[in-house]
């Protein structure tokens, strides 16, 4: 149990952790955690890159990326039903999604000295290379209805919104997380952890969690929620962040007996 609960647990929910000498040795920082935005930003950038140039130059599809897909999908290639600008949006925001979380990471978090497990290091930079094909996964041909701009419609128009007003419940909760170190000058004045307050944290432990599901939902939206693929990234982002919200909020209902008791761990007034 105490080798299942390292695996799955990093900062602050692990430091009180009691486990042997020897499992620490897999221990790397959880500050680390801008390498993952910092893979996506490169990898996923080239992959939109080169998906543009598929479609704006008439070239053929590298043969690299194509094989992956079809290792990932494990069925023929057909013509999709997604359009080609509902591929290209995705892709765009969830480059931009990784620029935003990798800039806070280095100008705006102040990490403690907390860790995670190097299994979860290894994982989290794989995600994000997989996460970029599986986008592509959505449009194995690459064939479209018209110009970019003629496939717009309000399934585009809305997912973004939802992007926008999550980007920014994440940013935010990412800003008051931070100054809960930070004095009134921006100095870091401790790492220890207090008590979040503010913003959506009245509502929920951890508003940051929920908007990255939320951001998730958004790009299902944008692919019009006709790429099943995605669909199950959107599972495994709400089973994994429920998981993590869970473990921050019981560590303060133990720390905190003023703990407002109304207050939920992921999902404001359900869960």
């Amino acid at each position: 149990m105490t080798r299942y609960l390292d695996l799955i647990r990093y900062g602050k929910t692990k430091q009180n952790l009691k486990r042997d000498d020897w499992l620490r040795v897999f221990d790397v920082p959880k500050r680390w955690f801008w390498h993952f935005y910092a893979i996506s930003v490169c990898w996923n950038g080239l992959l939109l890159a080169l998906y543009l140039n598929f479609i704006f130059q008439h070239q053929s599809r590298p043969s690299w990326p194509t094989g992956i897909l079809d290792i990932l999908t494990g069925v023929p290639r057909t013509d999709s039903q997604v359009p080609q600008l509902s591929t290209v949006l995705v892709q765009l925001l969830l480059w931009v999604h990784s620029l935003r979380r990798l800039l806070e990471c280095v100008f705006v978090s102040v990490f403690s000295d907390g860790s995670m497990h190097l299994v979860q290091y290894v994982f989290g930079l794989g995600y994000y290379i997989v996460l970029g094909l599986t986008v592509l996964c959505s449009d194995h041909v690459g064939k479209g209805t018209g110009t970019l701009l003629s496939q717009l419609d309000w399934f585009h128009m809305a997912g973004f919104a939802i992007f926008i007003a999550a980007s920014l419940l994440q940013h935010q909760s990412m800003v008051l997380l931070a100054r809960l170190r930070t004095g009134k000058s921006g100095a870091v004045e401790t790492l220890a952890h207090r008590e979040p307050k503010g913003g959506w944290f009245e509502l929920v432990s951890c508003p940051h969690y929920f908007a990255e599901l939320l951001i998730y939902i958004s790009l299902t939206m944008v692919f019009r929620g006709l790429s099943l693929t995605w669909w199950l990234v959107v599972l495994y982002v709400f089973f994994n962040q429920a998981l993590a919200a869970q473990l921050c909020h019981d560590l303060y209902i133990n720390k905190y007996e003023s703990y407002p008791k109304h207050r939920k761990a992921f999902i404001p007034f359900v869960l």
